[in-house]
């Protein structure tokens, strides 16, 4: 089962996401933003399941609807991780030090503060 994390907050304003067959489990509001990088302070942050297969097409899905800039949403399989900024899909297995250090890169040089570029391996 793949999981993850959005960030409402990420998501366009003319964004509708729908058919995205997943579960979300929780839904939470944190002070996590950071105003420097363009970020509200407060997120709402839901996180989600979705059968492995069904990964893939989620990705596509997130690519089209992200904010531009210091945005991204994580998720993995039990094998991949999936990095997802606007524009850009990161789609690597999971532990791969190469994979996680281009996504880090990218999005870093899309604004995304260091702090925030740690989901998990």
């Amino acid at each position: 089962m793949a999981e993850g994390t959005l960030i409402a907050e990420s998501l366009r304003t003319d964004c509708e996401l729908d058919e995205l067959d997943l579960t979300v489990h929780r839904i939470v509001r944190v002070d996590a933003g950071d105003p420097a990088a363009g970020q509200p302070a407060l997120w709402t942050l839901l996180s989600f399941s979705l059968p492995d297969e069904r990964a893939p097409r989620l990705a596509a899905q997130f690519v089209g609807a992200l904010d531009v800039g210091s945005w991204y949403v994580d998720f993995r399989t039990n094998e991949e991780t999936f990095v997802v900024y606007a524009g850009r899909i990161f789609r690597h297995p999971r532990g791969d030090q190469a994979g996680e250090a281009a996504a880090k890169a990218y999005g870093l040089s899309v604004g995304v503060p260091a702090p925030q570029l740690d989901w998990p391996t």
